[in-house]
C-alpha cells in the first residue's frame, strides 16, 4: 500500500506576511519593513470595518445614509471616501503609481478623521521608492487577511504584535526601542492591576503597555470605559505606530498633539495618573544640557538628576505624575539600584519617603536590543492602602508600610528564538501571586521569604546596607547540594575575620606597651 504523503503544515497569517516582508529585502532597509507592512495592514483593516458597517446599513434599509460620515462614527468606524478604500487600492495595485495612490488614501483618511491626526505615514510610500511589482505582491498577500472575520481572535492586533516583536528581533542592538517584550508588559499589568482610572506611559513606544492594560481589564471582567489613557513618544515614526496600533483596537488615547520628549516638552503637565507603566530608554546619556531643567518642579524635594544618566530623571518624572494613591511599574537598568552622588541621595530620599514597594530582578536576555540585566520597580504613593481597596474592588489588600519586597527572577523563564528568555504565563502568575500575597492584611499567613526568590526587608535593614536596592543583598542564596546559606555563612566569616583582626591589634598593642615599659622607644 502506498504511503500517504505527510500533510503539509499550513503557514499562519503572521508567517505568510513575514515571508512577504522579507521579499522587500534589497529594495528597502529592514528597519523600514514595519512602516510599509503595518501601514498597509492598517489600511486594509479600517477599510474592512467600513465595508462591514456599510453592509449593515443596507441590511437595515438605510442605504440612503451609506455616504453620511455620522452613521459610521456613531459605531466607532472611520468613514472612507472611495479613493481610500482597500478595494480601490487592490484594483490599482499593478499600476506604476500605486505608491502615490496609497499615500493619497492614507492622507485622505487622516484628514477626514480627527482621531488619526498625526498617526499615518506622510507621503511615505512615494519616498521609499519601492519597486511597483513588489508593492503589488504585498498588496495581494495582505488582501487575503480577513481582518474582521473573528472579533474574538483580534487578527489584526495579533499580526501587529507579531510584526512589532519580529522587527525588534531583526533590528538588533541599539534599535527596536518601539517594542517591550509582551511577557514583561503582562507581568507589570498583573502586578499593579490597572482596573480603574488614568494610565500613563511617558515613553510609550508603539503602545504595548496600553494594549496589555486593556487586555488585563477584559480578562478580569472589568470595564474598559473606566480607563483613560495618556502617553507620549519622542520618535516620530514610533509615535505614528502607537496611534495606529491603538486605533486598530478601538482604544482611545491622548498621546499629545505631536511626538515630543517628555522631559523638554511635557504634553500632560497637569496629569495625575492612577497607574504608570513604562520602559524608559536604559541609561540614557545627555538627556538634558548641564544647566537645563535644574529648577524643574518635577524634582521638587529631591536633588536634580544627573545630566549624564536619565534613569533618576525618569523615576522622578513618574513620581511627579502619580496621583495621591497612584502606583507605577517600570523597567530600568540595574545600575539605578546602587548609583552614587545625586542618584544615591535621590534613592535614599525615596526610600525614606516610603515610596518604593518592590524591586524585582528580571532574567537576562529578555530584551531584543540589549543583553544587560534589568529591574522592575514598583513605586506606590500610598503604601497604607492598596488602589484596589481604595476603589472598592478588594478588602484584603493592604500595602506594607515600612517594607520593600525584593524578588530575584534570574532562575525563572524559558528559552525562545534560541537566544532569548521569556516568562511563561505560569511564571507570571507565580510572581504576581507572591507579590499580592505579600500585600495581604494577613500577610504572615499568605507570604514567606524564600531563599533565591524573595525577601521582605524593613527600612531599617535597607538603611544598614546604605540604601542599596540590589535584591541579592537581601535575598539569601542557598547551595542546593550542601544546604548552606551562603549569605549567612559569609556574614559569619566576615564577623570572625573582624574579630581575629581586632584580637591581633590588641596583642600587638600589648607587646608595644611591654617594650615601652623596658625603656625602648617604639613607634605605634
Amino acid at each position: 500500500m502506498a504511503k500517504k504523503a505527510a500533510k503539509k503544515q499550513q503557514k499562519s497569517i503572521e508567517e505568510t506576511l513575514w515571508d512577504s516582508a522579507n521579499k522587500l529585502r534589497g529594495s528597502i532597509e529592514p528597519s523600514e519593513y514595519k512602516h510599509v507592512v503595518l501601514g498597509l495592514i492598517f489600511l486594509k483593516f479600517i477599510s474592512d470595518k467600513f465595508e462591514d458597517r456599510k453592509e449593515e446599513l443596507v441590511a437595515e434599509g438605510q442605504e440612503a445614509y451609506t455616504d453620511m460620515v455620522e452613521f459610521y462614527t456613531m459605531k466607532n468606524v472611520f468613514y472612507l471616501p472611495e479613493e481610500s478604500r482597500w478595494s480601490y487600492i487592490k484594483k490599482h495595485a499593478k499600476q506604476p503609481d500605486i505608491a502615490v495612490k496609497i499615500d493619497t488614501a492614507l492622507h485622505t483618511i487622516e484628514k477626514n478623521n480627527k482621531a488619526l491626526r498625526g498617526a499615518l505615514p506622510d507621503n511615505y510610500f512615494s519616498r521609499i521608492g519601492l519597486d511597483a511589482s513588489k508593492m503589488a505582491a504585498l498588496v495581494d498577500t495582505i488582501n487575503n487577511i480577513q481582518t474582521t472575520k473573528d472579533n474574538e481572535q483580534d487578527v489584526v492586533g495579533r499580526v501587529y504584535e507579531y510584526f512589532l516583536s519580529k522587527f525588534a528581533l531583526k533590528e538588533g542592538k541599539g534599535k527596536g526601542e518601539f517594542y517591550t517584550p509582551k511577557c514583561i508588559v503582562n507581568l507589570i499589568a498583573e502586578m499593579i492591576e490597572p482596573f480603574k482610572g488614568k494610565i500613563y506611559d511617558p515613553c510609550c513606544g508603539s503602545g504595548g503597555m496600553f494594549v496589555q492594560s486593556m487586555r488585563f481589564v477584559e480578562s478580569h471582567q472589568g470595564n474598559q470605559k473606566n480607563i483613560s489613557i495618556y502617553g507620549q513618544e519622542a520618535t516620530p515614526t514610533t509615535y505614528k505606530l502607537a496611534k495606529m496600533n491603538l486605533a486598530i483596537r478601538g482604544i482611545s488615547a491622548n498621546l499629545g498633539e505631536v511626538h515630543a520628549d517628555s522631559f523638554s516638552k511635557d504634553q500632560h503637565p497637569d496629569l495625575k495618573a492612577d497607574y504608570i507603566m513604562a520602559n524608559p530608554p536604559f541609561n540614557q546619556k545627555d538627556w538634558r544640557a548641564k544647566d537645563e531643567l535644574t529648577d524643574d518642579a518635577r524634582w521638587s524635594g529631591y536633588d536634580v538628576p544627573p545630566a549624564s544618566n536619565a534613569n533618576y530623571g525618569w523615576i522622578l518624572h513618574m513620581i511627579s505624575k502619580l496621583s495621591e494613591n497612584g502606583i507605577a511599574g517600570f523597567i530600568l537598568a540595574n545600575g539605578a539600584l546602587s548609583g552614587s552622588g545625586e542618584e544615591y541621595r535621590i534613592r535614599r530620599k525615596m526610600i525614606e519617603n516610603d515610596l518604593v514597594e518592590a524591586i524585582i530582578t528580571l532574567p537576562r536576555d529578555m530584551f531584543y536590543t540589549t543583553d544587560i540585566s534589568v529591574t522592575l520597580w514598583i513605586i506606590n504613593k500610598n503604601k497604607s492602602e492598596h488602589p484596589l481597596a481604595l476603589n472598592g474592588l478588594s478588602k484584603d489588600y493592604r500595602s506594607r508600610k515600612g517594607e520593600i519586597l525584593f524578588m530575584d527572577l534570574r532562575r525563572r523563564g524559558s528559552e525562545f528564538e534560541k537566544k532569548y528568555i521569556e516568562l511563561t504565563s505560569e511564571d507570571i502568575q507565580e510572581i504576581a501571586g507572591n507579590y499580592h500575597n505579600w500585600q495581604q492584611k494577613e500577610w504572615k499567613k499568605t507570604y514567606k521569604d524564600i531563599p533565591e526568590f524573595c525577601y521582605s526587608a524593613s527600612l531599617e535593614e535597607i538603611k544598614e546596607k546604605d540604601f542599596s536596592l540590589i535584591p541579592s543583598k537581601y535575598i539569601p542564596f542557598v547551595d542546593q547540594d550542601s544546604g548552606i546559606d551562603f549569605d549567612t555563612e559569609m556574614q559569619r566569616i566576615q564577623s570572625n575575620f573582624s574579630q581575629i583582626l581586632s584580637e591581633e591589634r590588641d596583642s600587638q598593642q600589648e607587646l608595644i606597651e611591654a617594650f615601652k615599659g623596658l625603656g625602648y622607644a617604639v613607634k605605634n
